[in-house]
């Protein structure tokens, strides 16, 4: 997600869960005074989970966003977490958020927050266009870092940032959270344990936001070159737990069309022209043999939330949310074997309590947030790879490549 949660899904979550984005934020606010006080040096070069990883956050806002609905409520909830500094875009808008979040150090400078040495790990959670500079900014100043998704606007700001890390050999981390999901965890063990055979094919329909409007903040999201639109978020963040789950394609054919072109501004009521694709279609073929299709849908009416099927031998996985973005919205398994229809199954406590003490963010947007960093704290602890880095967000760019480049020549391509 961008720094700005969309309102469409704060009305949604608001259905969903009786709460909106900014009961989360109240929430958030609940422990507000330091685990310690940090002093010159305190920076810590080697970390584990008996240890306390001070976190910087950039793009912080003290009345919305994504960085106060997830990210804030994550880190308060984990006991080796400490958020130790927090930017914004500006002086004033730094100083609210601190007030707001009880955090004293501030800035509206993100390179001299980069570099206190009592920062362990920065979270970049601005617009999509800004996390190039921001990310490799806190790189170079030998930062772990967490990334929302999209990594960057397109396929090249994703290697570059890439490379940068590999380059200074730290640790990085991008917000594909819906791995992290209990749900996506059962399903893979279900799969693991042969509960549908072989799997022959697969099917997923969702829908992102819903009609033609859009509050003002949004409204960078209609521009295609800024990299945050259905098909890099809502497809993106579906796509990934597919093939995460089910292995790569190995080639697909993809239609995008822009169905709905112009779009009203809530606020204002002006109409504005869109160039982001509102429609994505994929078919294709996964190293594994099996075929797979996606249909990712904005601006209609209503319909499917999201639906994923999974078709095997000898039986069948559906996993359904509210809406095409697994990220956020609570996931529900069922499953069928032989010809009988799907009845729900639930995810074993084993994976629904693995982070404790995330259990009382469990169906916020926060829940699968929290359980990416708790994994992240254990992989520097284990020396581990659970979390997806952007390593992983390179080759999830690559596949969102490959779509573009099948939908404008209509060629069938390698992925």
């Amino acid at each position: 997600m961008a720094d700005e949660l969309d309102p469409d899904l704060d009305r949604s979550m608001s259905r969903r869960w009786g709460t909106t984005a900014d009961d989360v934020r109240v929430k958030a606010q609940i422990d507000t005074t330091p685990r310690h006080s940090p002093g010159p040096g305190d920076a810590m070069k080697q970390v584990g989970l008996e240890s306390t990883l001070g976190v910087g956050i950039i793009g912080v806002s003290p009345v919305r966003g994504w960085a106060a609905t997830a990210h804030i409520p994550a880190l308060r909830a984990l006991p080796n977490y400490e958020i130790r500094a927090l930017s914004a875009h500006s002086a004033e808008s730094a100083r609210a958020a601190g007030d707001v979040f009880g955090v004293s150090a501030v800035f509206s400078d993100h390179e001299q927050m980069v570099t206190q040495p009592d920062i362990d790990v920065v979270a970049v959670t601005v617009k999509v266009p800004h996390h190039r500079e921001l990310v490799c900014a806190a790189l170079a100043a030998g930062k772990a870092v967490y990334c929302e998704w999209p990594l960057g606007r397109d396929l090249d700001d994703a290697r570059a940032m890439a490379a940068l890390g590999a380059e200074k050999g730290v640790r990085t981390v991008v917000g594909l959270q819906a791995r992290q999901a209990p749900a996506i965890e059962f399903v893979q063990e279900l799969l693991s344990d042969g509960y549908v055979g072989e799997v022959l094919s697969t099917t997923m329909v969702g829908l992102s936001v819903p009609g033609d409007v859009v509050v003002q903040p949004n409204a960078y999201m209609l521009d295609k070159t800024n990299g945050a639109n259905v098909l890099s978020i809502a497809v993106g963040h579906s796509l990934d737990i597919l093939n995460y789950v089910l292995g790569e394609f190995a080639d697909l054919s993809a239609v995008s069309d822009l169905r709905r072109p112009l779009i009203t501004i809530e606020e204002t009521g002006e109409q504005i022209v869109k160039t982001a694709a509102d429609q994505i279609a994929v078919i294709g073929t996964l190293t594994s043999g099996a075929t797979a299709s996606i249909h990712i849908r904005e601006a209609v009416a209503g319909g499917t939330g999201f639906l994923w099927e999974i078709n095997g031998t000898g039986g069948t996985l559906r996993i359904t949310a509210d809406a095409a973005q697994p990220q956020i919205f609570p996931l529900t398994v069922a499953g069928a074997r032989g010809r009988s229809e799907p009845a729900e199954l639930a995810a074993p406590a084993a994976l629904t309590q693995k982070w404790p003490a995330l259990t009382r963010l469990q169906g916020a947007p926060a829940y699968n947030v929290g359980r990416a960093y708790a994994a992240f704290a254990a992989d520097i602890d284990d020396g581990t790879h659970t979390v997806p880095d952007f390593v992983d967000a390179v080759g999830r760019h690559e596949v969102i490549a490959a779509i573009e480049t099948s939908a404008a020549s209509g060629e069938r391509v390698k992925a």
